[in-house]
């Protein structure tokens, strides 16, 4: 079940507070899963129920996404304050050192809790911060359009194109391979949670200066990418290679954008294998 979770980040205010929504659930070391732009912890269910027999699993929705309020005035949603936030969430819930594994945006936060020695490994599916400046503008592009769309259809229009696989591909075809696979329901849920970030676009204003370019030393780094990636282009693995030597890259055949929904079993296995 969704709880919710509040504690401090430091800012040039002072302490500001900040409140996280999160599900958890199965038993083993900690597992934090971190979702996409404009998308919510519920990218992540076609993966939990696999994951949650090995590790104590606790999916997040990023603040500002899905269930979780947006950052108070004096916070930004620039990465080292994401990190700042999810270092204060693992403080606040005990968590010492877990395991992370991050898709797009939450990937890069992934690479970057790495980077910064809060987490025991780091497994990355499609992490930003590789693209080229075109690269970049294209994505952004992909992603407004989304969010414009999101927000101008009626949701009767959402739950009416949802209720065939025509339908649903039409909605997210963009971020899934087999945009069919997706239930009706969670389509229309991953739409309302697009149209409603209020961190989306102080996210993506904050991303367009992002570049990683340091190495995650001294640690396991696991980074996948979707062969059919039409957003973050699979290319921009090799470049994530470059940066990340020691870093394992794995091709996710026949996987999106999000590759939990189109191959639930793979994408358990690399994160298990990655966390290990």
């Amino acid at each position: 079940m969704p709880t919710t979770v509040s504690f401090k980040v430091p800012s040039a205010r002072g302490p500001q507070p900040v409140t996280v929504s999160y599900a958890r659930v199965g038993h083993g070391e900690p597992l934090l899963l971190l979702h996409g732009i404009g998308h919510h912890r519920q990218a992540w269910d076609p993966v939990v129920d696999i994951l949650a027999t090995e590790r104590d699993v606790i999916a997040v929705d990023l603040p500002g996404f899905g269930a979780s309020p947006g950052l108070p005035d004096g916070l930004t949603y620039d990465l080292p304050t994401t990190t700042a936030v999810f270092a204060a969430f693992c403080e606040a819930l005990g968590l010492e050192r877990p395991h992370v594994a991050g898709n797009s945006l939450g990937g890069l936060i992934a690479l970057e809790l790495g980077r910064e020695h809060l987490v025991r490994s780091v497994t990355a599916l499609a992490p930003a911060g590789f693209w080229s400046e075109a690269e970049r503008r294209y994505a952004f592009t992909v992603l407004l359009t989304m969010r414009r769309l999101a927000r101008a259809m009626p949701l009767p229009m959402v739950e009416s194109l949802s209720r065939s696989v025509a339908g649903r591909a039409a909605l997210v075809s963009t971020i899934y391979a087999h945009p069919g696979r997706r239930a009706p329901e969670a389509v229309v849920a991953e739409a309302l949670a697009l149209a409603g970030a209020t961190g989306f676009d102080d996210t993506l204003r904050a991303g367009g200066s992002v570049r990683f370019t340091d190495d995650v030393p001294d640690l396991p780094v696991t980074i996948a990418w979707g062969a059919k990636d039409r957003i973050l282009l699979r290319r921009q693995g090799v470049r994530a290679k470059q940066v990340i030597p020691r870093a394992r890259l794995i091709r996710l055949p026949d996987c999106g954008h999000c590759p939990m929904s189109d191959d639930p079993a793979l994408v358990a296995r690399v994160i298990l294998d990655g966390s290990r």
